[in-house]
């Protein structure tokens, strides 16, 4: 068997793990200018919706199939689903079909982070680890500051679609690399995904998130989600291989980061989210400094990551959580308390920066103690389960603050059609007298969902006061060893 090339595969990972970077910031910046030219404001959180939740039900099933059939094969497939969804998005002619087309490109972004991570977590040990989480940390802040930059410069050149088309170029690198350099030895099994499983938790959030659109709805929408949840977590208890293995959060550990992951992933996403939205509307900016708003928070993230993860050997995984979860929560505190009408946008820089920072912090403790805390045949699972219940997190904020902005909007009298304007070169044709108020509206709105986001922080950092202590692996030790197959992975 061929031997692996960890320098090629870290490369091709990088390659791969940047495509999920570019796609927070770029998109992000970009949508309210999408929005002003297919309209459906209403639906402005729906794009960012359908693609979480379809990261959120795929995350788990890549990461049992990476346990059962390899990682590589897995990492493959997704790429290659992420990029066909990522063309067709370019071409949609209309929200609902960018939508639609979005969750296509969520199925395949599931595979991008943890696979990537599981395979580091096989290719290095606890130490090695945390170096790699500070490279890693460093290519994703890298592409978080190109991000805006190229957003902005696609929205005002070759035109928004072009913000999906440009992923295709490293999608393709990145499986080209991985194909050549990275040979594995996996285990086989027989196996069967958790397809009801998968469909259930789809009909709870997206009927939690219909509740949250509209009162009329919510009416049938709340029992449903109610129904399909119980329905869901009965499923879960009964499958040979369910999508939640539910005895792995028998642990404290698993238990407590997978609810001040969901906690944190709600406050993270909604600010990626609304801040861009928030740039362009009250303040009148472009998509360029919509974007310069969110980017610093790419650079805090990896300086503080790379920092944590030197750091965790020496300090161990708790006082590092407990720093970074409580920087989260001065920082979002700092935006609903400052962010408004004619707020310099250094000062949001400046607090995305400190958001970001806290995020570095936590990020590399939280992923390496829950691998370091399971065997090797559930490291893939448990690291997916992971990136699981922060996605969930953030499915559901996006959701129910896009809900309480279209509701804030509806209250004040603004017209979704009229609001749209705000956003595109059509702005500079309104009269101020009609803008003031609109403007006015959607700060009323975007104030409540930064403090809701801020809330959610808090609700997270006491969360995280509950993680126990996880005991630093010897350099070179590998947990689970025994469990594991000969690794090829650990070649060169």
């Amino acid at each position: 068997m061929k031997r692996t090339s960890r320098s090629l595969t870290v490369v091709a990972l990088l390659l791969g793990l940047f495509l999920a970077a570019m796609e927070m910031t770029v998109v992000s910046t970009a949508m309210p200018t999408v929005v002003a030219e297919l309209g459906g404001l209403p639906l402005y959180a729906w794009a960012f919706a359908a693609y979480l939740l379809a990261t959120t039900v795929s995350v788990p099933i890549w990461g049992k199939l990476a346990d059962l059939r390899g990682r590589k094969p897995v990492l493959l497939a997704g790429i290659g689903l992420f990029l066909a969804g990522s063309l067709a998005c370019g071409s949609a002619g209309s929200m609902a079909a960018l939508i639609a087309w979005r969750a296509v490109q969520g199925l395949g972004a599931g595979a991008l982070q943890p696979v990537t991570f599981t395979i580091v977590g096989d290719l290095f040990d606890v130490h090695e680890r945390g170096r790699m989480q500070g490279l890693f940390g460093a290519v994703w802040g890298i592409a978080g500051l190109v991000g805006p930059l190229v957003g902005g410069a696609i929205v005002h050149t070759v035109g928004w679609r072009w913000i999906f088309w440009v992923n295709v170029p490293f999608g393709l690198a990145s499986a080209a690399v991985l194909a050549i350099a990275y040979h594995e030895r996996p285990e086989r099994h027989e196996h069967r995904l958790d397809v009801a499983g998968a469909a259930l938790l789809s009909v709870a959030v997206v009927a939690t998130l219909l509740a949250a659109r509209s009162r009329g709805t919510g009416i049938v929408a709340i029992p449903v989600a109610l129904a399909a949840a119980a329905a869901f977590l009965a499923v879960e208890r009964r499958a040979r291989e369910p999508l939640v293995p539910l005895d792995l959060f028998g642990t404290r550990v698993m238990a407590t980061a997978s609810l001040a992951g969901t906690l944190m992933g709600a406050a993270m996403f909604g600010t990626v989210t609304f801040v861009p939205l928030w740039v362009q509307s009250v303040l009148g900016r472009p998509p360029t400094a919509a974007g310069w708003a969110i980017a610093p928070m790419a650079l805090g993230w990896p300086i503080a990551s790379t920092i944590a993860g030197r750091l965790v050997p020496r300090l161990g995984f708790r006082p590092l959580l407990v720093t970074g979860f409580a920087t989260c929560v001065v920082a979002l505190a700092l935006a609903a308390a400052l962010l408004g009408p004619g707020t310099p946008l250094l000062a949001v820089m400046g607090i995305m920066f400190l958001y970001g920072a806290g995020m570095g912090i936590a990020n590399p403790p939280l992923l390496i103690a829950i691998q370091t805390s399971v065997p090797w045949n559930r490291r893939g699972v448990a690291t997916a389960s992971t990136i699981f219940f922060r996605t969930i997190g953030g499915t559901l904020s996006v959701g129910i603050l896009g809900g309480v902005l279209a509701h804030a909007l509806a209250g004040a009298g603004a017209k979704p059609a009229l609001v749209q304007k705000l956003l595109g070169p059509e702005r500079a044709a309104l009269d101020p007298a009609v803008i003031a108020p609109l403007a006015g509206a959607l700060q009323g709105a975007m104030s409540v969902v930064f403090w809701a986001g801020a809330a959610i922080a808090l609700a997270a950092f006491v969360a995280v006061l509950a993680f126990p202590h996880v005991p630093v692996a010897l350099p070179g030790a590998v947990p689970g060893a025994a469990s594991r197959p000969e690794p090829a992975q650990r070649a060169e």
